[in-house]
């Protein structure tokens, strides 16, 4: 058994019934349950144990964003005045849909924005008309992004 904190130990049953849950959300328990030898209550109590840990939260559906027309993906390093503006920047941040992710962030940005646009024309308006008219926002720097090459969890 491994001590993942003082509240919970995972073992090679949980780890199986994790890493099934994370190639498809959608499996069955049952099917589960079978694969790993033990009964579809078992896994149950098990993922109750690991939600009450906060291990595991949900589940949710994966969107192809490209079938939508969304297909620029943009990280952009977002410069405040005073490090004060950061929880007013983030609120106003929360209210522009495109925007996916947002981290605080060591270095040169107050925050790292992930953002997602239907095309070039469409980060240029999110960029000039939402991002950069927040109050105290200075500048931004935005990296595009060409391709992604790497999109996984944490490994179990």
């Amino acid at each position: 058994m491994k001590i993942i904190n003082q509240n919970l130990q995972i073992d090679g049953i949980d780890k199986k019934i994790l890493r099934a849950l994370m190639e498809d959300a959608r499996t069955p328990i049952l099917e589960i349950a079978r694969s790993v030898g033990v009964s579809g209550a078992a896994i149950h109590q098990r993922l109750r144990k690991l939600e009450k840990a906060k291990l595991i939260s949900g589940s949710k559906f994966i969107i192809n964003p490209k079938v939508l027309g969304y297909t620029t993906m943009a990280f952009i390093g977002v410069f405040l005045d005073k490090a004060m503006n950061n929880p007013d920047a983030v609120k106003q941040l929360k209210k522009i849909p495109e925007v996916l992710e947002c981290h605080y962030t060591t270095g040169n940005w107050s925050i790292l924005i992930k953002v997602l646009c239907k095309d070039n024309e469409h980060l240029m308006h999110v960029l000039n008309r939402e991002i950069q008219t927040i109050s105290g926002v200075s500048r931004t720097e935005t990296f595009i992004s060409l391709d992604q090459q790497l999109n996984r969890q944490i490994k179990i």
